[in-house]
């Protein structure tokens, strides 16, 4: 590939999970193609520092849930036609949308109906095994390839004639290093043979208000039958005033951290976590930390997500595993004594906890923690379908 001239990629990202995993792929796709190679489409501050000028500010439709979204719709809708007229107009060599399926797939089916001949690259499956799996079925009608996360999804896309590579879940890179636990816990005065529970309740305000009082009810019952207890609070900036307020009246000393490097170094100093649903059960189970996790909406928002649910297990690290690996509390099951129960036992030396972490064993080499970096995996997977156009 480095002797092709101006090889045109375009990518589409639309919040800024979508933006860091599009720069990490751009810096790969510049490494492996060298200088012959140009970026345009729509991203955020690292897709930008890459080389990428944004068709327009990725702000734009970085929007979440009816109340922003429909006052927006016009601009949405304005911005789905501007991306859509670039591909046809620009015709890039392939065009790669990045999660935030909402709108992305709405300029890939646009763009596979007007550019046929521009390959189309799918990076995050949208969660179609858990919730629409007849979306699946569609996406054969303009996805060239998708890029999956998980390693369980291309079998999944295969019984719907989906063309899928497992590239791997950015949360292999963020694995804390060795010995980054022992010099958190120095640095802040937590004993090291102390029991340490990270507290995780979203990264969300809403999903933060439905958990933090029951999580704080959790702890108080756990530090009452656990003298020595740490608690470590994990925060993103939004969101700390409201937890710090919140954490005020617990009856154990709570340090918070928003540093994203004393945050990965909390991961490898915790003995467990309990935390809300998502993305970092993956991150706790990378890191060895046995957790608890738990999920509380509305009423009739949480009755109506379960009841559509087409999986087991609302955790990754179970789904993975294909096994109920690690504890979860959903709706009228998440209570503080239920929460306190299942944390226990994995704060001490208990066949519980070891069952655990030998889990995480297995789930660090069905993930492949120790393979190529998702980013260069995704590269290459792209590059492919330039070379052999018939994929």
């Amino acid at each position: 590939m480095t002797a092709r001239a101006a090889l045109h990629i375009m990518l589409v990202a639309g919040e800024p999970s979508g933006d860091a995993l599009g720069g990490e792929l751009m810096a790969a796709l510049r490494n492996m193609t060298g200088d012959g190679v140009r970026f345009s489409g729509v991203g955020g501050a690292h897709m930008m520092a890459e080389g990428m000028s944004s068709i327009f500010p990725m702000t734009d439709i970085s929007v979440m849930g009816p109340r922003e979204i429909v006052p927006r719709l016009p601009l949405i809708f304005k911005r789905i036609r501007q991306t859509v007229n670039h591909a046809v107009t620009e015709k890039p060599d392939v065009m790669i949308v990045i999660d935030s399926p909402e709108f992305t797939h709405m300029v890939a089916r646009r763009v596979a109906r007007r550019a046929p001949s521009i390959p189309i690259v799918d990076y995050v499956l949208p969660s179609v095994w858990a919730w629409r799996r007849g979306r699946a079925r569609s996406m054969k009608k303009y996805i060239r390839r998708v890029l999956a996360l998980l390693p369980f999804e291309p079998a999944f896309l295969r019984t719907v004639g989906v063309d899928c590579v497992y590239v791997g879940h950015p949360a292999i890179d963020r694995i804390p290093e060795r010995g980054a636990g022992a010099r958190f816990r120095a640095a802040r005065g937590i004993p090291a043979e102390a029991p340490l529970l990270l507290v995780l309740p979203g990264s969300r305000l809403n999903e933060v208000k439905h958990l933090i009082g029951v999580f704080g009810d959790a702890v108080r019952r756990v530090a009452a039958e656990t003298p020595d207890l740490q608690v470590v609070l994990p925060v993103v900036p939004h969101v700390r005033k409201y937890v710090e307020a919140e954490v005020a009246n617990w009856p154990i000393d709570v340090q918070i951290v928003e540093d994203e490097m004393d945050k990965r170094a909390a991961f490898d100093a915790a003995t467990a976590a309990l935390a809300a649903s998502g993305t970092i059960s993956l991150e706790l189970g990378l890191a060895g930390v046995p957790m608890v996790i738990a999920y509380r909406a509305e009423t009739v928002v949480g009755w109506f997500a379960l009841s559509i649910l087409k999986i087991p297990s609302v955790v990754l690290v179970n789904l993975i595993l294909d096994r109920p690996s690690v504890q979860e509390y959903l709706q009228f099951r998440c209570t503080a004594d239920a929460l306190a129960e299942g944390l226990m036992p994995l704060l001490r030396e208990t066949p519980e906890r070891l069952r655990a972490l030998a889990d995480f064993e297995e789930l660090r080499e069905r993930i492949g923690v120790d393979g190529e970096a998702p980013s260069r995996r995704a590269a290459r997977a792209v590059l492919e379908i330039l070379e052999t156009p018939s994929l």
